[in-house]
């Protein structure tokens, strides 16, 4: 009858880790955990086959992942050849398929919220920004 106390425990713990790992996997189709992250590093892939990371700031407001792209950045994206979508690490973690959406309807509400968010935002928030975009991931 030992054997059948340890199976039970057993089953037990799979059944509680199984349940955990679909919650997490439930709350990471959000952006959510990503909030407090300061930036991440997206793919893009030039007309020469050339990978490149960029860095950028991130923003998460409802759920949703924006980053306002300077200069270079929307150039990059502009010229991603994997067009609209792009790689990103973040947190350790990488995201592959994940598409890039211009939101200009969304550039003041982003702008904001990375004023509020990183404090030498003060000076960067005079460079040009030509473009905001919103990260989705594929389902």
């Amino acid at each position: 009858m030992e054997w059948l106390r340890y199976l039970t425990v057993g089953l037990v713990a799979l059944f509680l880790l199984e349940s955990r790992s679909r919650t997490l996997a439930a709350d990471i189709r959000g952006w959510e955990p990503f909030r407090n992250e300061s930036t991440l590093e997206v793919l893009t892939v030039d007309k020469n086959a050339r990978e490149h990371w960029s860095k950028f700031w991130l923003v998460v407001l409802d759920r949703q992942l924006y980053l306002r792209l300077g200069t270079r950045g929307a150039a990059r994206i502009n010229g991603n050849t994997k067009k609209p979508f792009v790689s990103i690490k973040i947190a350790g973690q990488r995201f592959d398929n994940v598409r890039v959406v211009q939101t200009p309807e969304l550039t003041r509400a982003v702008a904001a919220a990375m004023a509020g968010k990183y404090w030498s935002d003060v000076i960067i928030r005079w460079f040009p920004h030509p473009m905001t975009v919103r990260l989705e991931r594929s389902r």
